[in-house]
This record gives structure tokens, sequence and C-alpha cells, in this order.
């Protein structure tokens, strides 16, 4: 086993089950005790009722006399806790498909707005691979992130942005980040570049009303937002330090992510032709890291080096009559030791991680449709600190949304520390709050 110096430290999640069938979804025994059998029948069973409350706080934002109510930022789930902070805000010829189809037609040179000709300030937009993600807004009630944007490559620094549509209107979160060396996982740098970024190329499109071209909202959101853990911090290059502007030395605690709170109004009064097609991304990435072991964990000190190949898949189709759709798959086998955090050294039973994860989002001029899942087993089923996380999440405009996620673990917890019931919301025990081994975002 290498040693490694770059501790991951993944983002927890709050696992809530609402009702559901939960007998029905217990491992099975014997040799139909597959990945793939247990999938099924995680899948066949019915989404639980659960009610999907309006998040709070609330928001209103002008432009002339029309006005957006909205929850100011994105989440994970249903449970109000918020994951990004809204910072661009559309109106006009504003539909999520519009947006994406202005900025395909930019091309990479920013040199006017001062922007280095790098990636990824040189680079131009796709289709970004990410985690689904849901927003709200009045009247429409959650919506989901079925369109989301990047510019730059997966695997190097990029800007990232989700897009909601809600009525007449569209909000988004845009960030700066960075894949986490060894993982499929980024971490977010900047909220206050990635905004200042698009309302550069906005301003390039041609596509802004020339008398109101933008207005900033007050505060809508915390200033700043969130902390880049030190460990990843020092590992970044003093010019991207310079550009968030960040500390240009190391740190010995996390950095807070620069932001003022406020969000940009985009007042689009014309939009280009939206252009049909296929497009498909195909890639491995390779864990190779040390990380805390936030699924089925003995504890906070509980710390496992993830070794081995994780394969990402998306197609997104535009067809003539403008119905977008997405799907992504990634799927691995990796290979999980307990190590010594301090020194890299194993300490216990090597497991084996089978992970897949699946999004999809569908998108008309009047419903809007986004689905994640992602179902993660460790084994040899019998061997102590293994188990499985089942998690997905629907967001329906309109309705049918659902959230589920559910953690079992080897050994079986005792009664007081397992799955406690609270009416209809069930929650596990501390140690399974937690992120899975592997999460693209």
């Amino acid at each position: 086993m290498r040693k490694t110096g770059f501790v991951v430290f993944m983002l927890a999640f709050f696992i809530l089950l609402c009702g559901g069938c939960e007998k029905a979804i217990e491992p099975m025994e014997g040799a139909s005790n597959s990945f793939n059998d247990e999938l099924k029948v995680l899948e066949q069973c019915a989404w639980p009722a659960c009610s999907q409350p309006a998040p709070s706080p609330l928001v209103t934002v002008n432009s002339g006399d029309n006005s957006l109510t909205f929850w100011p930022f994105t989440g994970t789930s249903f449970s109000g806790e918020g994951q990004d902070p809204i910072n661009l805000v559309f109106f006009g010829k504003v539909d999520p498909r519009d947006i994406r189809a202005a900025l395909f037609s930019l091309d990479g040179d920013r040199s006017a707005f001062g922007f280095p000709p790098v990636a990824p300030f040189n680079a131009t937009w796709g289709d970004a691979i990410g985690d689904v993600q849901a927003g709200y807004g009045e009247p429409d009630g959650w919506t989901g992130s079925c369109v989301q944007l990047s510019c730059g490559e997966y695997e190097e620094p990029r800007f990232h942005m989700r897009l909601f549509r809600i009525g007449a209107w569209t909000v988004a979160n845009v960030h700066f980040e960075v894949l986490i060396p060894g993982t499929a996982d980024h971490q977010v740098l900047s909220w206050e570049r990635a905004e200042e970024f698009v309302v550069a190329d906005f301003i390039r499109s041609g596509l802004l009303d020339p008398d109101v071209p933008m207005i900033p909202t007050e505060q809508i959101n915390p200033s700043p937002f969130r902390t880049i853990p030190a460990v990843i911090y020092n590992g970044l290059p003093v010019e991207i330090r310079q550009y968030i502007e960040g500390p240009l030395d190391d740190v010995g605690e996390d950095v807070p992510i620069n932001t003022d709170g406020h969000a940009m109004i985009l007042n689009l009064v014309s939009k280009v032709n939206r252009q049909p097609g296929i497009r498909q991304k195909d890639f491995v990435l390779y864990y190779g890291q040390v990380i805390p072991k936030l699924f089925c964990s003995s504890g906070p000190d509980d710390y496992v080096y993830v070794q081995g190949p994780v394969h990402l898949s998306q197609t997104v189709h535009l067809t003539r009559r403008g119905v977008f759709t997405m799907n992504f798959h990634a799927q691995g086998e990796l290979t999980v030791t307990p190590v010594n955090p301090l020194t890299g050294e194993p300490i216990g039973e090597t497991l084996t991680a089978r992970v897949l994860q699946r999004h999809a989002s569908t998108m008309t001029d009047r419903t809007s449709s986004a689905a994640s899942m992602v179902f993660q087993k460790l084994k040899p089923s019998e061997a102590p600190g293994a188990g499985w996380l089942f998690v997905r999440l629907r967001v329906n405009t309109p309705g049918r949304d659902g959230y589920q996620a559910i953690v079992r673990c080897t050994p079986e917890p005792k009664e007081d520390e397992g799955i406690i019931a609270d009416a209809d919301v069930m929650q596990t025990e501390e140690s399974a709050k937690r992120a899975a081994i592997v999460s693209i975002r």
C-alpha cells in the first residue's frame, strides 16, 4: 500500500426514509444475492409516501413589473438544507434549452475580458456530468436540474452550472471547481468567480437587453458560503489560489468560499436557434485515495484506501422538436482497505466495493423530470464493515417528487443503534449520515 498525503473529506448528506416497504428490500440470501438482483428489488419497491413542503427561506426578486419567489439554494433532497447558493437568475428568453444554445454558440476567446488563453478560460461550453439537484420556486414548487452545463473538462478545473426552470424564469448555480485527485468528486473553489465568468459570456452573446441588461439582487444567501478543506486547498497551485482571492500560502484551517451573497439577474431579449443533435462522453477515472470511511463506518477515525477504475458515460439528445433528454451511467469495482490515515499502512481486511450511479432527465415545453440513483455494496457481505447503500431522488414538474436513502451494514445494528421510527420519518445512526464512497458531482 503506497502512502498518500491527500485525505479527501466527502460531503455528508442527511439520510431520510419516508415510510415505504422496508421488509421487501432486505438483502437476499443464497446464490441470488447478486448486486444486480438486489438493485432490481430495491428499484421495484414503490416510492415511499413523503411530503415535500416548501423550503425556507424564500426570497423575491424583480425585473420591471415581473417578480419571482424562490428558494435561494439548491438541494440534494427535499430536507431544506441548502447545498449550493443560487447566484444567477435569468428572465426573458430563458428556457434552459435556450441558455444552453446561447452558450454553445460562443467561442473560447475571452481575451477582451482579461481571461488568459489557457483552460478552462479559453474553453467552450458543453453538457456537464454532475449530480441531480433540486430547486424550488412559486408557483411550480420543486424543480430539477434537467440541464447542466460546463466550461472545461471533467478531469480539469471547470465552471459548472445547474439550471432550474421556474415558470417564465430560470435560476442557476454556477461554480468554479476542481477534481479532487484520485477520486471522481469535485471541490467547489468559488461561487463569485464563476458568476462573473457567465455574466461575461452573456455580454459576449449580444442577447441581453441593451437598456437593462442585468440587475443585481439584494443579498439572498450567506457570505461566505461553505469552505474548502485545508488539505485540498494546500494542493492547489498558487495561480488558482490567487484567482479565487484566497490565501497564497498554505493554511491550517478550512478556507471560506467567497461570495457576496447577491445573484445577478440577466435580462435576455433574444435567443439563438437550438441545434438538435446527440452529444456523448465516455471515459474512465481511477480512484487511488485515502478517504474517511463514511459508509458503514465504525467511527470518525475509520479511514480507507479506495482504488480502482470507474467508467463514466453520458448521452445528451436534443430532438428537432426540442425534447431534451440526458442519460448518465457510472459503474466500477473498487478495493477498499482500512488504513492508518497518518501512515497509509493497511490495518484491516480489504473489501470489494461494487458501485453504480445513474442520472436521467427530460425537458419539454410543458414538463421536466430529473432523477438519480446510487447503489453501492461492500462485500463479502458477512465481513465486518460490509453493507450497502441505496439513494434515489426524483424531481418532476408537475408533482410526483420523491427521495429515499437506505443504509444496511454488517453486523446488523442493535435495536437502539439502528433505524429508529419517528412518525413517518426514519433516520439512521450518526455513522450512516454520510456520503457514499463514490460520488459523481
